[in-house]
């Protein structure tokens, strides 16, 4: 049965809300630019704080309607869903903790839902906001980002086709320095604090986008976990480092770097994958080139979009070969991804062939690997079962 969503037989770009990502938010804006980059949606209306006065002045700021700025999402739910040309999909960028309850509240009303990372503060409302969107004629995208870069899309493409061989190592890692210190701003504040968090600091906020970049690429599950957390800053309540080996259903084995407090490092997200025929390697601060090992042969350079590029990254490419595309534009794919849904569930039907995006699904994947790796390290890094 095809998805419809809200379908009231207009064109023309995808009408869009925000729930968060008001002044001096970081990610909303990030939103909004990957959401308009390919002109394919257009935002007609938000709730972009719970603070009426900074709501409304955000939202002035953005050129939206003064009535359609709300301060309650679900007063922005029930209200869209009625009006003539209300939002057709809503991009949720709040702290960790709103995430399922506004996500319901659009889901319920058949409004599409493109949600910020991770899918929950915890795996209970991870399990329930699954059934909400299995329930809903609604499409939910998460947006792991990273699964946006072309050469991820041709990474992902190399190991299914068996470039590799059976896959055997997985390494992954992402890092940074911001939090080495105590740091008082608004991003800190609430990524620092388990209520909003969850009780994954590290781990949540940047664990999961290794995980799920992982998982992406090789495409194997993980079957069990041990994972040694820290809160180096003194007073931190959730964890600031930690170091996660996995093993795979298949016998292959992995390792999980993920730090907030490692100087030097600014987002060093980087990616290894090794089988029995050859290994890639990748990392984000350089995104337009992946490395290629056939074994016993001499490495090979892959560009996006240059000689020996597939059409899986092709597809995803904005500019030629040399021309660098990074960061807002892998943001931007999912969204096109996502676009291109949307537009389908317009006319009732299912998505294009080759449309990918990361699901409520994958969502509930990186909520249980944050639990089992909290579990897990309150055990002395006991090898505990994943899901």
């Amino acid at each position: 049965m095809a998805i419809t969503g809200r379908n009231d037989g207009t064109a023309g770009p995808i009408r869009l809300g925000m729930v968060g990502g008001g002044k001096d938010a970081f990610i909303g804006a990030v939103h909004r630019i990957a959401a308009r980059l390919d002109g394919k949606f257009e935002l007609v209306a938000g709730a972009l704080s719970s603070t009426p006065e900074r709501a409304l002045e955000s939202g002035r700021a953005l050129g939206l309607a003064e009535d359609r700025i709300y301060s309650d999402f679900t007063e922005m739910a029930k209200r869209e869903a009625r009006i003539r040309n209300g939002i057709e999909a809503v991009a949720i960028v709040t702290p960790n903790h709103v995430h399922y309850a506004a996500a319901r509240e659009f889901l319920k009303r058949g409004i599409h839902v493109i949600c910020d990372k991770p899918l929950t503060s915890n795996l209970a409302d991870a399990r329930k906001l699954v059934k909400a969107a299995e329930n809903s004629d609604a499409l939910f995208i998460l947006t792991h980002n990273y699964t946006g870069y072309p050469l991820m899309r041709q990474a992902r493409e190399m190991v299914a086709a068996g470039d590799l061989g059976e896959i055997r190592l997985v390494q992954v890692e992402y890092v940074q320095d911001w939090l080495t210190e105590h740091v008082e701003n608004k991003q800190a504040e609430w990524r620092t604090d388990p209520a909003r968090s969850g009780a994954g600091g590290a781990t949540g906020d940047i664990g999961t986008h290794a995980f799920n970049l992982a998982r992406f690429v090789s495409g194997l599950k993980v079957e069990s976990l041990a994972a040694d957390l820290q809160s180096f800053v003194p007073g931190r309540q959730v964890d600031d480092n930690g170091h996660v080996l996995l093993r795979y259903e298949n016998g292959a084995r992995g390792m999980l770097w993920c730090s907030q407090v490692a100087p030097g490092n600014e987002n060093g997200l980087r990616l290894r994958i090794y089988g029995s025929k050859g290994g890639l390697e990748w990392g984000q601060e350089n995104p337009n080139e992946l490395w290629f090992t056939p074994f016993g042969e001499p490495k090979r350079l892959i560009t996006r979009g240059g000689a020996g590029a597939s059409e899986a990254g092709n597809r995803l490419t904005r500019v030629p070969p040399g021309h660098p595309e990074g960061y807002l534009e892998g943001f931007a794919n999912v969204y096109s991804e996502a676009a291109a849904a949307i537009e389908a569930a317009r006319a009732g039907q299912p998505a294009p062939a080759g449309t990918l995006y990361p699901t409520v699904q994958d969502g509930l994947e990186g909520v249980q690997f944050v639990d089992a790796c909290v579990r897990s390290s309150s055990r002395n890094a006991a090898w505990v079962k994943f899901g």
